[in-house]
């Protein structure tokens, strides 16, 4: 697959343009979800793994069930997470643009936080322009 990143960082692959890959990865059975600092170093070591650039990360501990809710903000566009501790589940979303790769980031998660199920949906961003 050659991915052809454009000026605007809109991507090129295969005669179809858009603006970036939104992946949303449900992780069932997962581990660590009321940790935040593991949290935090999971959503570093994600970035890195996916060529992305890291601008900010804010996290959220919630004390009713210690859930935790956050952002890392790329500068190709953001990963997000929602935890719920309680069903050892945890909603990520991973939104890339221009040369990154967010595909990296399915097993990356699935195995830091050791998921027993995983579902990816994908969705091409932008892909659509009104004429």
């Amino acid at each position: 697959m050659k991915i052809e990143p454009t000026k605007d960082h809109f991507i090129i692959n295969q005669g179809v343009e858009y603006s970036g890959i939104h992946l949303l990865i449900d992780l069932w059975g997962a581990e660590h979800l009321t940790d935040q600092l593991y949290i935090e170093h999971a959503l570093i070591s994600c970035t890195e793994i996916c060529n992305a650039q890291l601008l900010h990360i804010h996290l959220h501990q919630f004390t009713d069930t210690g859930g935790i809710s956050g952002v890392a903000v790329l500068a190709e566009s953001h990963i997000s997470v929602h935890t719920w501790p309680e069903r050892q589940y945890a909603a990520f979303d991973v939104f890339m643009c221009g040369s990154a790769t967010p595909h990296n980031a399915i097993e990356h998660l699935e195995t830091t936080f050791k998921a027993t199920k995983i579902n990816v949906q994908e969705i091409l961003r932008g892909c659509n322009a009104p004429e």
